[in-house]
């Protein structure tokens, strides 16, 4: 694996990258195998979405030598996207522990316009975000998602503020 470096950009972009690349994969790979997510889920694959094209970004403008102040911004935004993303979980993961109310949408698995819609109704799996899908060591996929956005907003941080 990539190694951080506050020296060397090219390294923490694409470490950056791998890491947000490995962790969409990770919740498609539950996604896949039984475990729906719900809305407030969806949402917070948006920062890891957004940063592994921003980090390829980083990183190509860190192989051509580009100004200092372009690869500081670059990190400033992954930084800002995961500290955003990381509180968006910690409110996902109070919905989760009924510290306060969610959002009253629900994921459904409605395809409009192929066939009945009543017995389309009748057999969807709505997908709550108040419920526990799934823990992995005692923690739900949220609870995970504060610990792997602080760490990336973290780590972006730091590759853009050198001494």
């Amino acid at each position: 694996m990539f190694l951080f470096s506050q020296r060397a950009p090219l390294p923490s972009a694409l470490t950056l990258v791998a890491l947000a690349a490995l962790t969409l994969a990770g919740a498609w790979a539950f996604q896949l195998s039984g475990y729906p997510p719900c809305d407030l889920c969806l949402e917070q694959r948006t920062a890891y979405y957004a940063a592994v094209p921003l980090g390829l970004l980083i990183a190509l403008a860190s192989a051509t030598r580009a100004p200092r102040t372009v690869l500081v911004v670059g990190f400033a935004l992954v930084a800002a996207l995961f500290v955003y993303n990381a509180g968006l979980a910690i409110y996902h993961s109070g919905v989760e522990a009924k510290f306060w109310s969610g959002p009253t949408a629900c994921t459904g698995a409605y395809k409009g316009g192929q066939g009945d819609l009543l017995t389309q109704l009748e057999n969807v799996k709505v997908v709550r975000c108040d419920e526990v899908g799934l823990r992995v060591f005692g923690f739900s996929l949220a609870n995970w998602n504060i610990l792997i956005s602080a760490g990336l907003a973290g780590l972006a941080g730091m590759s853009g503020w050198r001494r």
